[in-house]
């Protein structure tokens, strides 16, 4: 049984930082690849940042320079450093995982998600 756990939202001034945390549970982190998602009111999902197995990352034009993707194998954990978080951030932010050793923020065969956590900035 597979399980991601989001947690770390919270309101955050702009100028402020957020570190979005994900653990998983009954898959391993290192096994495929790892990405944040996020979704505003009447908004699409879309990506925000992955990373592969060997910690090649991945991110979308507006998080370039100001999120940052990593993960903790050893620790089967997944981040998401927000360093500039803006009010357009505001957004639901979901963890995700496809087995697949070779994927993209792209790709099709994310079939693991988190419930998401809440990030507010204002």
């Amino acid at each position: 049984h597979v399980q991601l756990v989001e947690s770390g939202g919270d309101s955050v001034q702009p100028g402020g930082s957020l570190r979005l945390t994900c653990v998983a549970s009954g898959y391993s982190v290192s096994e495929g690849y790892m990405a944040w998602f996020r979704q505003a009111p009447g908004k699409e999902r879309e990506g925000v940042a992955g990373i592969g197995v060997d910690g090649e990352t991945e991110y979308a034009d507006f998080a370039k320079g100001r999120f940052s993707i990593s993960k903790d194998d050893a620790k089967n954990t997944l981040y998401l450093q927000m360093h500039d978080p803006r009010p357009e951030d505001t957004a639901m932010y979901y963890c995700a995982a496809d087995a697949s050793i070779r994927s993209c923020l792209s790709g099709d065969g994310f079939a693991y998600w988190g419930q998401g956590t809440q990030v507010t900035v204002s």
